[in-house]
C-alpha cells in the first residue's frame, strides 16, 4: 500500500486489519478513492463521491481531490448533484439534462453562469 495514500486518507491507516464492509460509508468511500489512486490513474472518475456522507468527510474527500487536481497529474472528472462541492472544485463545469448538454464553462463562472438555478430541483 502506497503510504502517499495515508497521507491523503489519514483515517484508513486505523482500519488496515479491517474488513471495508465493516467501515462507515464515508470512510468506505475514501477506501474506495485511495484503491483507485493505489494504480496511478491518469484519469480519475469520482461518480457523487459526496452521497451519503457525513459532513466531516465530505471537506476530506474535498481537500483530497483538490489536492489531487492541483498536482496537475491526472485529470478528474466529478459528477455530483452536491452543487456547492463541485462549485469548490471545479476548473470546468458541464452541465448535462437527458444526456445532452446543455451548459458548460469555467468553474470560475458557474455562479454567474447561472448553474446553481440550472440545476436545481
Amino acid at each position: 500500500i502506497p503510504g502517499e495514500l495515508f497521507e491523503l486518507f489519514p483515517i484508513l491507516k486505523q482500519f488496515l486489519n479491517r474488513r471495508g464492509g465493516d467501515l462507515s460509508g464515508g470512510q468506505q468511500q475514501q477506501l474506495a478513492i485511495a484503491r483507485a489512486l493505489a494504480a496511478g490513474p491518469k484519469l480519475l472518475i469520482l461518480d457523487e463521491p459526496t452521497e451519503g456522507i457525513q459532513p466531516s468527510i465530505i471537506k476530506d474527500i474535498g481537500r483530497v481531490i483538490r489536492m489531487l487536481a492541483d498536482r496537475k497529474t491526472m485529470a478528474i472528472v466529478l459528477v455530483e448533484q452536491y452543487y456547492d462541492f463541485a462549485a469548490e472544485l471545479a476548473d470546468q463545469y458541464l452541465v448535462m439534462e437527458r444526456g445532452e448538454v446543455i451548459a458548460r464553462g469555467r468553474g470560475a463562472d458557474m455562479e454567474a453562469d447561472g448553474v446553481r438555478q440550472r440545476v436545481a430541483i
